[in-house]
């Protein structure tokens, strides 16, 4: 079966004011498809569907806390209301806590990831499985964004590393609840995206031996490109898991 991509097909991603959100709806309209774009703040959206999209046929902002679970149900509801359909959810959303001892981690921190990174991936994944399982013809695809946080924790990184561990679970167990209804789902890895958040990588960032060391970037291009790569599957074929980084990155071997 040959590729679908840009036969008019539909994709919500969350965190898509910025980062990895912004680039991969950047590609998967240059490639064909309408996108609504999901994240907290209103001006981001509409600057990135301006950019990407300038005509506004094939973008829609929808400002959205994942957190809550009634507005997630309304991100779909105004996605279906405007494009007819979900075709693709790719779970992006996240957010970390202070880089801190775990002694000196605030509850509220914590609770707050686990909010936004575990919650609200299940409450979109639930939401997207409504649509997706009802809607005609029936199916779909959804990406979890893990980052190789979902394998290996930076230090003083307590929550995010747990909720992005969870995210593998919740990845496993959707995937295989899915069969039933067409609906296929993955997870993403990604290492060391240039974004405005780990630019400072270059300058350093804390290594497990202590101190600090420089770490190499890749475009966030080249991480967008791989989730479209995986929207284009068929859905009798599913990449499970993903990983793409920046080569020369210190995660493989003893670091």
């Amino acid at each position: 079966m040959g590729s679908t991509m840009g036969q008019g097909r539909n994709a919500i991603i969350t965190g898509a004011g910025s980062g990895i959100g912004a680039a991969t709806a950047e590609v998967l309209v240059e490639q064909g498809w309408s996108v609504t774009l999901a994240g907290r703040r209103a001006e981001l959206l509409e600057e990135v569907g301006s950019r990407i999209d300038p005509a506004g046929d094939r973008t829609l902002a929808v400002p959205t806390d994942v957190a809550d679970s009634a507005d997630v149900t309304a991100l779909f509801a105004r996605s279906v209301e405007r494009f007819g359909r979900v075709d693709l959810l790719f779970n992006n959303a996240g957010t970390s806590a202070p880089s801190v001892p775990i002694t000196e981690l605030e509850e509220a921190d914590w609770r707050r990831v686990v909010d936004v990174n575990l919650t609200g991936a299940f409450l979109c994944l639930r939401e997207a499985f409504r649509v997706m399982s009802t809607q005609d013809p029936v199916g779909g695809r959804i990406i979890n964004n893990g980052s190789i946080s979902a394998t290996s924790p930076r230090p003083n990184s307590a929550p995010y590393t747990a909720t992005k561990h969870a995210m593998t679970g919740l990845t496993r167990s959707a995937s295989l609840d899915g069969r039933a209804h067409r609906i296929a789902v993955g997870q993403i890895d990604i290492g060391n995206a240039e974004t405005d958040r780990t630019r400072r990588f270059r300058d350093g960032v804390a290594q497990p031996g202590g101190g600090t060391a420089a770490e190499p970037l890749m475009d966030v291009m080249h991480a967008a490109r791989a989730v479209a790569h995986m929207a284009d599957l068929p859905l009798d074929a599913n990449v499970l898991f993903m990983t793409v980084m920046a080569s020369d990155m210190p995660y493989v071997g003893r670091g």
